[in-house]
């Protein structure tokens, strides 16, 4: 009997692997990962080439990892197990108080490089370019985080920004912003790199002066929030345990039947709206602002307060905000550098563009690789 005691461990170890192993044989493979929020490697084609070069056995370690019986149980017990021995942040989210999951501050090396494309555009264009920047959530919500984290370097790279930007229009929003989450409002999402929809707000109502309007009211805007949510930083964490977010759509009774959305991405699709409320049955919701990524989009408003005309080059903080300058601008252009490749300076002349914005997070901005297509 002691004989069989001192052996247990390695018997309970053989035994575990056995039944993992027929487990991964048995049970049927999965397409796809609704916590991860992206597919999942499926069992690669077998090539004496592809063994060779090593991509076969790359492939298929990536194929045991995404099948094993009961992922979601292991990466949250990593997680959890990670977050309980002092190592909060190893999968480069924090989980942080109140709920929140926070991105590890980016390498923002690459700022000055996309930042000189930025001026170099708005130096030779003809119209006035202005320039919105979203400060990092870590930055803004910095009371939520662990004590033990790495710095957020946003104020030294606004003050970079702004300096390198001599021939546009720079609307710096750290401070309102701050203001603002100290006077408790939620400007980020908990389970989303993203600010809210109160966030967009915040950007819009301090980008009136610089394009030329007044900004609309809270109270203009019929208000729905939408409960279910859960984001990027929560499909990357594996804090399967974090409560979901809300998401609110901000809807201007008075361009309920005059705006028109026309979204070209291979094909032409056109809505009369700027949100794609489909997207709420899906796992990623946020593409119910503007229907998500697409290289180029018109929203044209017959109700708005002025007939110009005004370009948004942008990431996808931009979706949430755009529907807000919807109401001040009678044509909006948005182009996606990742997918959009044409000179955009002949896109001002032919259309006839009067206001140029670029709206990015300052994390998108120091890693996109597609700005030098700003020409």
């Amino acid at each position: 009997m002691k004989k069989v005691y001192k052996h247990l461990p390695a018997i309970l170890f053989v035994g575990f692997i056995v039944v993992m192993m027929v487990l991964f044989i048995v049970l049927p493979k999965k397409e796809y990962s609704s916590s991860e929020k992206r597919y999942l490697q499926q069992a690669p084609a077998f090539s004496f080439s592809r063994l060779a070069s090593g991509d076969f056995g790359k492939d298929f370690e990536k194929f045991l990892s995404d099948q094993t019986a009961g992922r979601n149980f292991w990466v949250g017990l990593s997680s959890y197990y990670n977050y309980a021995i002092g190592n909060n942040g190893s999968t480069g989210i924090y989980l942080c108080r109140d709920g929140y999951l926070v991105n590890d501050p980016e390498d923002l090396s690459g700022l000055d490089r996309n930042i000189g494309f930025i001026e170099e555009f708005a130096e030779k264009c003809p119209v006035k370019t202005t320039v919105l920047i979203a400060p990092s959530t870590g930055y803004v919500c910095a009371d939520i985080l662990p004590s033990v984290h790495r710095e957020y370097r946003d104020d030294v790279a606004f003050e970079n920004i702004k300096a390198a930007l001599p021939s546009a229009d720079f609307v710096d929003i750290r401070t309102l912003f701050k203001d603002e989450y100290a006077a408790g409002h939620q400007l980020y999402y908990k389970t989303d790199h993203h600010w809210t929809t109160y966030g967009a707000y915040t950007a819009y109502r301090a980008l009136a002066g610089q394009l030329g309007y007044t900004p609309q009211e809270q109270s203009a805007y019929h208000i729905t929030a939408y409960p279910g949510f859960y984001g990027t930083t929560y499909s990357s964490s594996g804090f399967w345990m974090t409560k979901p977010d809300s998401v609110e759509v901000w809807d201007n009774p008075s361009n309920d039947s005059a705006v028109v959305t026309t979204i070209t991405d291979g094909e032409v699709t056109q809505q009369q709206d700027m949100f794609y409320l489909k997207h709420l049955e899906e796992d990623d919701k946020y593409p119910i602002f503007l229907d998500g990524n697409h290289p180029y989009t018109v929203i044209k408003n017959t109700a708005a307060s002025s007939d110009e005309k005004l370009l948004v080059i942008k990431d996808s903080f931009a979706h949430s905000l755009v529907p807000f300058l919807a109401d001040h601008f009678s044509e909006i252009v948005m182009v996606d550098l990742r997918y959009y490749t044409a000179p955009v300076s002949e896109l001002v002349k032919n259309e006839g563009i009067d206001r140029v914005l670029a709206v990015y997070s300052i994390d998108n901005l120091a890693t996109d690789t597609n700005l030098g297509w700003l020409q």
